[in-house]
């Protein structure tokens, strides 16, 4: 089995700035200069047409010099994932992205051709499905998958979007509220809260936190951990990528 690559975005875009303005670079470093026509997988959209997804994408890809082709083309979406040179999933609703997923028996295919080397970036929920499940989305499930378990291609929980910070006035549950009740039923995982302008950066055996800001590991019964830009987070956990 080849090495993994993936490059998992917490967020598509930061305030004030173009669609996947912070990442485009990054990405154009993963994928590097040669055009891999890169299959682009919108299933995450729920207002938007895949139409207007794959356009509103395909200009950032083009900058960096990547032809995005959309899978909704495809008469036949597996075949596509099997040809694939690389596979770009978007954001949108994690509970929306694994049904359709499910529903065009796409979570083998797109394993094995990862796995075989194929590589992978994914923002929001396409982080999300790149976990072993999509139990730590910030969705609502507006839909409803045949079960959560996702690609694995990590052996963490990512929580997308994640922010540490209490909404003044608000007397509801904060995100790490929400993180450790999860925890608290499920003791054996571990989350990581990726804010946004951040990204893991997964080669092989190394997963190396990307941008300015800190991300913070949740494990039950244990005060959260703040790990500072650069690190690796395989070696904070102490293990590697997992499989389902």
């Amino acid at each position: 089995m080849a090495d993994l690559r993936l490059l998992l975005l917490s967020n598509s875009t930061n305030a004030g700035e173009p669609y996947l303005g912070y990442s485009i670079g990054e990405i154009g470093r993963f994928l590097g200069t040669v055009d891999l026509v890169p299959l682009f997988v919108p299933y995450a959209a729920e207002m938007v047409s895949y139409d207007d997804y794959e356009a509103m994408a395909a200009g950032p890809f083009k900058s960096i010099g990547q032809t995005l082709a959309s899978i909704h083309h495809a008469s036949d979406p597996v075949a596509a994932v099997a040809t694939a040179r690389a596979i770009v999933i978007g954001g949108g609703n994690s509970f929306r992205l694994l049904r359709q997923l499910q529903q065009q028996r796409l979570l083998g295919p797109i394993r094995d051709a990862v796995r075989g080397g194929v590589p992978y970036v994914g923002w929001c929920a396409g982080s999300n499905v790149a976990c072993p499940t999509i139990r730590t989305t910030n969705d609502m499930p507006i839909v409803e998958p045949a079960g959560f378990a996702a690609l694995g291609f990590v052996p963490f929980q990512i929580n997308p979007h994640y922010v540490s910070d209490s909404i003044p006035g608000h007397a509801g549950e904060t995100r790490d509220v929400r993180i450790a009740e999860f925890l608290h039923a499920n003791p054996d995982q571990v989350v990581i809260g990726l804010r946004e302008g951040t990204m893991l950066r997964v080669d092989g055996d190394s997963a190396t936190l990307v941008g300015t800001r800190c991300a913070r590991v949740f494990r039950s019964a244990t005060e959260p951990v703040e790990v500072d830009p650069g690190s690796d987070l395989f070696r904070v956990l102490g293990g590697s990528i997992g499989t389902v």
